[in-house]
């Protein structure tokens, strides 16, 4: 199911999606925790971004199971892959909660309260943990898949 596309390998197709959706989602959670202002207007297309990417691992995941079928076992890359989704997730949930809370703070029922602000902050400071830590994964989830993919192949000039 998650093999070809016209004949075309699904795995690095998704993995391009993933390497734009979650990066962009990372500077958006980063940008939404420290301006707040921001939350209301961005919050919800940077929870779809991670959300999206979010989605889309368990689909590279797959596909790239059905291409290591076809050229070989990538390695390392493989159980690197397999953990990009606990950090789409996270990231996630932590855009999320940064987003409900700036709306429940802004309700007009509600009165803002040094409580909630003080966990807006603990939030926005586990965001961004979050973020800068899903930036690296990705970062090192691609960089085993490129050597993976092409090893030494692009250092050397091809002469003797």
């Amino acid at each position: 199911m998650f093999d070809l596309i016209n004949g075309i390998p699904l795995h690095p197709l998704v993995v391009h999606a993933i390497v734009v959706l979650l990066p962009l989602a990372t500077l958006g959670t980063i940008a939404i925790a420290v301006r707040p202002r921001w939350r209301r207007s961005y919050g919800p297309l940077v929870v779809a971004a991670a959300a999206l990417a979010a989605v889309l691992s368990p689909v590279a995941t797959q596909s790239g199971e059905a291409l290591e079928r076809r050229v070989g076992d990538p390695g390392v890359h493989a159980e690197l892959g397999d953990t990009l989704v606990f950090f789409a997730i996270a990231l996630t949930l932590a855009s999320a909660a940064l987003v409900w809370l700036e709306r429940r703070a802004s309700s007009p029922t509600r009165a803002a309260s040094a409580g909630g602000s003080r966990l807006t902050t603990v939030v926005a400071i586990v965001a961004v943990v979050i973020g800068l830590a899903s930036a690296v994964q990705v970062y090192r989830v691609g960089d085993s898949g490129a050597r993976a993919a092409w090893g030494d192949a692009a250092t050397q000039s091809g002469r003797p």
